[in-house]
Parts: C-alpha cells; sequence; structure tokens
C-alpha cells in the first residue's frame, strides 16, 4: 500500500502535512492528553523515548491466534468485505450457503457463530510446547465485533454469536502457560471496510436492492438482532469513499489519504474508547495493529493516545516497561516509537533495531479449501522463514488459523507437532540470540525479493537449498542454521576463512561429541556425521570463536 512520508517532529508537525494535503474537516485531533499519567505523551516525539522490552528481544517466536467470525464460513480471508461483491467467490458461496445478502448478511453470520469447541487451555498449551514465547490473539477485527466484553460496542462476543468473552479466556490461558499475552485490533478500518455492504446486485432478479449495510435498530423489530443496531456494526451510516466501486481502492486508501471518506470525531473516539476498555481490562502486554503506523492515523490522534496510555499502564504495572505495539510501513521516526511489523514477508538486511514478520500456514481466516487441497505451508517452510527472521534481528509470530468452532484441524496439528520436534532440538539457537556481523551465505540471498507495501515478499525469491546457511550468536558463540542436508557430508562456511576468525569447538545440536573440522582461505569446513539428527534445518555450533 502506499503511504503518506510522515515529517519528524511530532504530532503537529505530520498534522500540518495532512493538512497540507488535504481539507482540515478531514483531520480530527482531540487536543487532549493520555489517560494514563506517565512518561509518555501522545506525540511521535514523546513515544520515541520507547525501548523494546529483552523479554521480546528473547522470545523470537511467538503464535497469533487469528481466529473470529469471518472463520464460521471458512471460506478465508476478508469474508464479511467479499461477500458483498457481486459475482467474487465469496459472494456467490454465501448467496449458494446462507442466502443473498440482502437478506442474510454479516451481521447473521455472526449469529451463526457459537465457537462450540474452543479451548483455549488446550491451544495455548499446544502453542507454548510448538515452542512459542508469547501468544496473541485476535480482539477485533476489520468486521468490528469485539471478542471481548465492551460496554462500548454492544456487538461484541459476550452478547452476540458465541457469548462468551474470548479475550477474557485467551488471556487468562496465556497467563496459566506463562507466556506474554497480546491482542490484534484491526476495526479501525470498518468504516471503509464495510462499504462494499452499501452496494446492490446490478444484475439479476434481486438487481438494485441494497444489501444490508444501511439497515438501522428500527429495522430489527421481530428480527433475532432486534435492539441491536447495525449501523453499529456496520458503521456505514456516510458517504461513501472516492472509487469505492471498486474493489481495490481500499488498498490505496489504508493510511485514510487518497479519497478515502475521512472518519467521524464519535467514530474516532469510539474506537479509542474500545481499545482503552480492551488495555485496561484484560492487560495486554503488546498490541498489534492491522494499520499504517497507528490506527487512524493522520485522520486522528486516537492511535497516538492508544500508545502512550499502553506504555504508561504498563510502566506503572511492572516497574519497568514490558509494552510492545506492532505497526506497519513505519518511516523512521515511527520506527523508534514502535515495533516495525511486515507481513507475510522478511527484511533482507539485518535491521538495526528488533521487528518481526507475520504469517500464516494458510489463509489468516480458516478457509476450507486449504484443508482439502493440503495447501498449508511445511513446517520446512515455516523454520527456514524463522531462521531467515531471526538471523536479521527479528521475530516471528505465526498464525495457525482455527475453524469456525475454534478447533485445529489434523493437517494443521501436524505442521505444528514437527515444528515443535525441530525446536526441542535447535531452540538454543534461536532463543536469547541475537544477529552476527553477516545474516547469512548462499545462492537464495541474490534473489530476495524486495518488500512491497506491508510486506508481501514471503516465498517470492529462490527457494533455501543445503546452500544456504543463516547465523545467529550468542557472546562468542556462533549457530550456523543450516537450510539441508549437505549431499557429500561436508559444509563449508565461506564467513570463516582463516585468519579471520578461529573457533575452539565445533559439533551438531542433537548429535554428541564434537565434529571434524579444518580452516583455509576458503573457509570452515566442517564434516558432518552420516546421519542427520533431525529433519528441516540442521544447526553446527561453533564456539570460542577468536578475531
Amino acid at each position: 500500500m502506499k503511504r503518506r512520508t510522515l515529517i519528524k517532529g511530532g504530532l503537529a508537525a505530520a498534522s500540518s502535512l495532512w493538512l497540507s494535503k488535504s481539507s482540515a474537516n478531514n483531520l480530527f485531533l482531540s487536543g487532549e492528553g493520555v489517560k494514563a499519567a506517565g512518561p509518555f505523551q501522545p506525540t511521535w516525539e514523546s513515544l520515541a523515548k520507547y525501548q523494546v522490552p529483552d523479554w521480546f528481544r528473547d522470545a523470537k517466536f511467538g503464535m497469533w491466534a487469528h481466529w473470529g467470525p469471518q472463520c464460521q464460513p471458512e471460506r478465508g480471508d476478508w469474508y464479511a468485505r467479499g461477500m458483498y461483491q457481486e459475482g467474487s467467490d465469496q459472494y456467490k458461496y454465501h448467496c449458494k450457503k446462507y442466502g443473498h445478502p440482502s437478506k442474510f448478511g454479516f451481521k447473521d453470520v455472526i449469529n451463526e457463530w457459537k465457537a462450540e469447541r474452543w479451548d483455549p487451555e488446550e491451544l495455548v498449551s499446544l502453542y507454548k510446547k510448538t515452542g512459542a514465547r508469547y501468544f496473541m490473539a485476535l480482539a477485533n477485527h476489520h468486521d468490528n465485533l469485539d471478542l471481548y466484553n465492551s460496554k462500548y460496542q454492544s456487538w461484541n462476543s459476550t452478547k452476540v454469536g458465541p457469548k462468551k468473552d474470548l479475550i477474557g479466556g485467551w488471556a487468562k490461558a496465556a497467563k496459566n502457560a506463562g507466556l506474554p499475552f497480546g491482542v490484534s485490533v484491526h476495526a479501525a478500518h470498518a468504516w471503509s471496510w464495510y462499504e462494499t455492504a452499501q452496494r446492490a446486485d446490478k444484475n439479476g432478479p434481486l438487481a438494485g436492492v441494497p444489501y444490508d449495510g444501511k439497515l438501522t435498530a428500527s429495522d430489527g423489530a421481530g428480527k433475532w438482532w432486534n435492539k441491536f443496531d447495525p449501523q453499529e456494526l456496520y458503521a456505514q451510516n456516510h458517504a461513501l469513499s472516492e472509487k469505492s466501486d471498486i474493489d481495490g481502492t481500499i488498498h490505496r486508501q489504508w493510511n485514510w489519504g487518497n479519497g478515502v471518506c475521512p472518519p467521524s470525531k464519535e467514530y474516532c473516539e469510539k474506537f479509542y474508547k474500545r481499545t482503552i476498555e480492551l488495555i485496561d481490562n484484560y492487560e495486554p502486554e503488546f498490541i498489534y495493529f492491522d494499520d499504517t503506523a497507528l490506527p487512524l492515523w493522520p485522520a486522528s490522534d486516537a492511535g497516538l493516545r492508544i500508545a502512550a496510555h499502553l506504555y504508561n499502564t504498563n510502566l506503572k504495572r511492572h516497574g519497568k516497561l514490558n509494552a510492545g505495539i506492532f505497526g506497519k510501513i513505519l518511516d523512521e521516526q515511527q520506527r523508534k516509537c514502535m515495533i516495525w511489523d511486515i507481513e507475510r514477508g522478511q527484511s533482507n538486511k539485518i535491521e538495526p533495531e528488533p521487528w518481526q514478520t507475520d504469517t500464516c500456514i494458510g489463509q489468516w481466516h480458516y478457509d476450507r479449501r486449504v484443508y482439502e487441497e493440503n495447501g498449508y505451508k511445511t513446517a520446512k517452510t515455516v523454520i527456514h522463514t524463522l531462521a531467515d527472521v531471526v538471523s536479521k534481528n527479528g521475530n516471528l509470530m505465526l498464525n495457525v488459523p482455527l475453524r469456525g468452532d475454534g478447533s485445529m484441524d489434523e493437517k494443521e496439528r501436524a505442521v505444528v507437532d514437527n515444528i515443535g520436534q525441530w525446536m526441542q532440538v535447535n531452540s538454543e539457537a534461536i532463543y536469547g540470540t541475537r544477529p552476527w556481523t553477516v545474516f547469512g551465505e548462499g545462492p537464495a540471498i541474490e534473489s530476495a525479493a524486495p518488500l512491497s507495501a506491508q510486506g508481501f515478499n514471503e516465498g517470492k525469491g529462490k527457494p533455501f537449498t543445503a546452500d544456504d546457511m543463516r547465523f545467529t550468536s550468542k557472546g562468542k558463540t556462533l549457530y550456523a542454521i543450516l537450510l539441508g542436508w549437505p549431499a557429500d557430508h561436508a559444509v563449508t562456511i565461506k564467513s570463516l576463512g582463516e585468519g579471520v576468525r578461529q573457533p575452539g569447538r565445533v559439533s551438531l545440536l542433537g548429535h554428541g561429541g564434537n565434529l571434524v573440522y579444518s580452516q583455509s582461505a576458503q573457509g570452515l569446513k566442517v564434516t558432518m556425521p552420516e546421519q542427520a539428527p533431525c529433519k528441516d534445518a540442521f544447526v553446527l555450533k561453533i564456539e570460542g570463536l577468536i578475531g
């Protein structure tokens, strides 16, 4: 997605840039301070005092339950938008499964969602066994349903759908497992994302009949949703954005520019209150925002106030700052204020500050077709991604999509189990490590694909082979993660050539005893054992490096 480059100097300077490109009426600044007192104020300049906590730097691997009502149809990502796009796959599927969106809208899909097999304790225990050192749960998506008990949003999972406090359940399970707990918040974009619900068919017997996106509470008499206002969910009591009829336009408008209908003050403040309530009642250590920089920025300062509140309340609770905020498409100033997140992609260099990639073994929301077509990422792909990301000062957060009922299918469990088995042997090369002087060697480096918008360079480069390796380090110990087993049972590390660095001991994780090695101008040549100790990737532990 395109973005506006924000200039340094805090909120006032960035606001000036926005105002110079748009009408003053398009920008809502509250003028308020932050709710919780503390050293952080709602400006980019103040938030730049942020320091990434050590627990995050050491954790390296987290897991995410990106699970909500859009998993119920089992038809993939952005279902609550796609079902209103006439002729699309999700529209056709919806009409066949549920009925026409003028009669059965996404509000009605929510009513179908019961989460009857959801067991947060079992799932979080599984994530921990897999090797995750932190856990994140979806608190709301662009569909605008809060998955927690909210006094500001009647459309929440305690009152409709499952009628359960899902975030409460996840938070308790994470605490019992001893994992830092976080939430992902996506609902800032419901305003424009749901605009497809204002449409009507252009063709067929129901041409011109509006979908349910403009319904109000007065339309609910005799319906299951009586006394619930659909506008509180859909937020469509506003004019359409420019070129809203073109489905892809929203990607250009993700930064609240390029002709998007400006969000109202009431909408921004409600989002602010919902998110502050989430922070205060469930005490997440970190929040992931699916936004350019912070939610609603630069149309509103709500995101800045939320960030300052999280940092101040977390600092007060712990006596030190343990919090993190993940944001996308960050400029140089913003990367000082929060943790840069890359969606479905990796940086191509060692980054000076810790960062994170988030990815999924399938679709973000459960898609039955991925299961049926054996389309999940393999454990090998995930492990190689983890090694690559960690070698560049990053963390990997992995989503394993759950069915609408809250269960994980057996093919996903097989992937998760295999990741866990690899971590049991090799995790010391992951946890608590730091980048080495170079991140790796091998032919895949030269073909690495550049980042695109939020990331999205995953799988676009040359596949890793036995000639590729990634490095991590702890003190004078170097870990060389081989991304394949060498055919001739020997590997040469070019970065450890004679006269550069001299090792004291070389071993293979999961294999007892030292390995034979020799150094030359071409590098450090290590003779591998006949039998590999694990699958997918193999770790040489090189201790006592001198030089």
